[in-house]
């Protein structure tokens, strides 16, 4: 299995950017797919996760409302939305493929190489 993440960069505070995941090896639709990022020197978290069916969501509370996950099953492809950016967004943004929608980054088999948003005050 391959995630290819893209659609990091450098963005104003305020501003928007959309982050894409393209997933090939396996059948996408059998897996929940998930978001999560790394801030220097601090730990891995959940940003969030989206079911295989695409009936169910969840979300970190620091982005609830701000960001918004989705996924094309015909495009193999999850997105993640991400509006009114503030400057404690800026991370590396990984995408990650499991069974579950969880939000604990060990129930994740497959991991995608991370994209860097730097979001600017």
């Amino acid at each position: 299995v391959q995630l290819q993440a893209s659609g990091g960069g450098l963005v104003q505070a305020g501003g928007s950017l959309r982050l894409s995941c393209a997933f090939s090896g396996r059948t996408f639709g059998s897996y929940s797919m998930g978001w999560f990022r790394q801030a220097p020197g601090k730990e891995r978290e959940f940003v969030a996760a989206i079911n295989w069916s695409d009936t169910n969501t969840r979300y970190a509370e620091t982005v609830k409302g701000r960001f918004t996950i989705s996924r094309d099953n015909a495009k193999n492809t999850v997105y993640l939305q991400m509006n009114s950016l503030k400057s404690e967004d800026t991370a590396i943004y990984y995408c990650a493929g499991g069974g579950l929608l969880s939000n604990r980054y060990n129930e994740y088999n497959y991991w995608g190489q991370g994209t860097l948003v730097t979001v600017s005050s």
